[in-house]
């Protein structure tokens, strides 16, 4: 299956200062890839590089085989786009700012009220066509800027926080949008809520001062995090301290950190040593200590952890599995 979005060596300056420095990574159809990045790290500035609303210092993206640098019209004829923010004319309804999108998009007629109303369905705006949109709140201007980037069920999505402002049945119902989305187009979203990208990502890039520092499935990056593999115990009628003590030392394990107990019961975090699968060992050493256990369980690991060490440049950068992409 060919990428539908190709990013190939994107550089961005201005004046002296390089926001994005060399930035390479393809999307297929039906992948779902968060973007993510601290603040400033270069990520819309990617994004608006990719659907041509700024012109790369170096390199360029094809989008469904078309150079953004030199076809950008045929590029943003395949894409919809939120932008930061979901920018829009305020003094127009949900429903004129739509028609008017629309109409730009070529249709006309029965064709554009029927885009109009299904895009409106889709992000349950059907309350809000006809009020001015600055009257209306954070959450239904961000569906107001989704709806016009879906209207004409684009090749390629680009979403720059689709989320933000939204309570969480609105976060729900665009998650499960862009599931019901994915298998059909390429699509990607920028974000830093690490909760999106668990729940709708089928794969992650990291960027950090405008370099990809990470790239894999989040399962591939939950595996780089020191809690992968850990194992959460919850015991009752023990003391942490003696509890913590016993299973520090048994042979798989490399630590044991005690958590604040809850309702008498002692709660610790017991860290496997070179990766090692040590639930069964630890479930095995209770059962002969005759330990009461409340809660068991394996930890996949932490995004946000990996994350902030990623970022931090506290471990070493690199790729999922398959290699940089």
């Amino acid at each position: 299956m060919g990428a539908m979005i190709e990013i190939r060596g994107l550089v961005k300056r201005f004046g002296p200062f390089t926001a994005v420095d060399g930035v390479s990574f393809s999307v297929e159809r039906g992948e779902v890839l968060g973007f993510l990045g601290p603040n400033g790290a270069g990520k819309s500035t990617t994004m608006k590089m990719v659907t041509g609303y700024l012109t790369p210092t170096a390199g360029t993206a094809v989008v469904c085989g078309h150079d953004v640098t030199r076809e950008p019209l045929a590029v943003k004829e395949k894409i919809g786009y939120l932008p930061e923010g979901a920018p829009a004319y305020p003094d127009m309804t949900p429903e004129t700012f739509l028609r008017f999108a629309a109409e730009v998009r070529g249709f006309r007629g029965k064709e554009r009220r029927a885009r109009v109303d299904e895009a409106a369905a889709r992000v349950n705006l059907g309350g809000v066509m006809r009020q001015p949109i600055e009257t209306l709140s954070k959450g239904f201007k961000r569906r107001v800027g989704l709806a016009q980037a879906i209207l004409h069920d684009p090749e390629v999505l680009i979403m720059d926080e689709p989320t933000d402002g939204l309570d969480p049945n609105q976060k729900h119902e665009v998650r499960e949008l862009i599931r019901g989305m994915a298998p059909r187009k390429a699509i990607v979203l920028s974000t830093h809520i690490l909760e999106e990208v668990e729940a709708v990502c089928t794969r992650a890039v990291v960027i950090s001062r405008g370099k990809v520092v990470a790239d894999g499935t989040p399962q591939q990056l939950q595996a780089r995090s020191r809690h992968h593999g850990a194992v959460s115990i919850s015991i009752r009628g023990v003391g942490a301290g003696v509890a913590r003590r016993e299973l520090a030392s048994l042979g798989a394990v490399a630590g044991v950190e005690e958590l604040e107990s809850v309702n008498g019961e002692a709660r610790l975090v017991v860290f496997p040593r070179d990766g090692r699968a040590i639930v069964a060992e630890v479930g095995q050493a209770a059962r002969q200590r005759g330990w009461e256990v409340a809660e068991l369980h394996v930890q996949a690991g932490r995004l946000d952890e990996v994350f902030r060490a990623i970022t931090a440049g506290e471990v070493h950068a690199g790729t999922g599995k398959g290699g940089a992409r």
